[in-house]
């Protein structure tokens, strides 16, 4: 069902508050069909650093990608494990990629083209080159290629990591459990070391968290009830509520200030899931009721509006996904952050030396021969007639 009339008339707060991207991402033909839950900031993601381990360095945090294999250097020589935690297939691994500018998920206008971020030859390879020295010189895994989830999270909570890339939301949940395993842990956001072109940070996320639409059949009046009960969403009621819970049940209040205890068991812990679950359309970069309340959270959002706000990597992204995406899978991106298999598969190649990092143009042209160039051209088309094309910018 188009909204367009409808939120202009019974939620004309969602219609201030959501970004005028996600509005774009959530269009038809100039006609909105979705509500979302929307993020005032695409950029989310940090370098985590671990002070304890950058103070015993002496070094000051890394501004440079010299600096930083530095501070992972003298990491390396303080006994840690993984001065950078790396996973498989470069999933939280923008830091190198992101400062060269290179995330292979992302697209970039070059010319009259729209093409992937790693054809950009020369700043690829000198990625990879960074990640070449940090393998030979032990700085990363071994077995980075292979590095799960599970492993990822049992290495940095579990005290083996210096610095890892992660959404700048888990601050509270790093610090806390890395803190059970080693007490005198300390545990930051820091700015994204800068690359040559004075780039640095992760990548920029969509404008939307997830997205709410009505079925054409349904009745106007019950239309409006749903919208209307989605703008009640945006209000200071609900957001105590969904924070929160119920007064007197799961948090108090003195001198107006909430007093709420964090749930501890179980059944605690369900009951505060399930309730947020429905809290369907607000800002879902993070939960700034809830955050205020600890020191953690508080250092969170500052991080969020202090480091993270001015980091991120635009891109040229296409909603729906391109068609050729589906025709060719092996060279389409498996996710807004890891880039195409038969890329990964060769990156991974250049770093434990199995391929020269030399012979990239060559992956180039097997990527264009396997489907790269049909991607690019159903992406430049796209491009050229703005049919669902969005662009986010990089920041300085």
């Amino acid at each position: 069902m188009p909204l367009d009339d409808l939120l202009k008339q019974y939620a004309p707060t969602i219609m201030k508050l959501v970004p005028k991207e996600a509005w774009q991402e959530t269009s038809y033909n100039g006609k909105i069909y979705g509500i979302p839950a929307w993020m005032s900031t695409p950029s989310r993601r940090a370098l985590f650093i671990r002070s304890d381990l950058l103070a015993k360095t002496g070094l000051p945090a890394p501004k440079t990608v010299d600096d930083f294999l530095n501070v992972m250097r003298a990491m390396k020589k303080l006994g840690v494990e993984n001065p950078y935690q790396l996973r498989e297939n470069f999933k939280y691994s923008d830091t190198v990629l992101g400062a060269f500018d290179v995330i292979p998920s992302q697209f970039e206008l070059k010319g009259d083209q729209v093409v992937p971020k790693f054809f950009d030859t020369e700043n690829m390879m000198k990625a990879l080159g960074v990640y070449k020295t940090m393998f030979d010189e032990g700085l990363i895994s071994k077995d980075f290629a292979s590095i799960s989830v599970t492993d990822y999270t049992k290495n940095i909570e579990g005290g083996k990591a210096g610095m890892w890339s992660a959404n700048a939301q888990g601050l509270n949940n790093f610090r806390n459990k890395i803190k059970n395993n080693v007490p005198d842990a300390k545990v930051d956001i820091t700015a994204s070391p800068r690359g040559p072109e004075n780039f640095g940070g992760h990548i920029l996320y969509s404008s939307i968290n997830t997205s709410y639409y009505i079925n054409s059949k349904v009745p106007k009046d019950k239309a409006i009830q749903i919208i209307k009960f989605f703008e009640w969403m945006t209000t200071p009621e609900a957001e105590t509520y969904f924070s929160f819970g119920v007064e007197g049940d799961t948090f108090t209040k003195e001198n107006g200030q909430v007093k709420f205890k964090e749930p501890v068991t179980p059944d605690e812990i369900d009951q505060d899931g399930f309730r947020s679950m429905f809290w369907f359309v607000h800002d879902a970069a993070y939960n700034k009721a809830r955050e205020e309340l600890t020191q953690n959270g508080r250092d969170m959002i500052q991080a969020m509006q202090t480091v993270v706000a001015k980091e991120g990597l635009g891109s040229v992204r296409f909603v729906p996904r391109l068609e050729a995406f589906a025709k060719y899978p092996d060279a389409a991106p498996q996710g807004d952050d890891v880039g195409p298999k038969l890329i990964i598969d060769h990156m991974v190649k250049m770093i434990y030396g199995k391929e020269p990092i030399s012979d990239w143009p060559k992956v180039i042209e097997e990527y264009k021969a396997k489907g790269g160039n049909d991607i690019v051209k159903e992406a430049t088309e796209r491009y050229k007639k703005g049919s669902g094309v969005i662009v986010t910018n990089n920041r300085s």
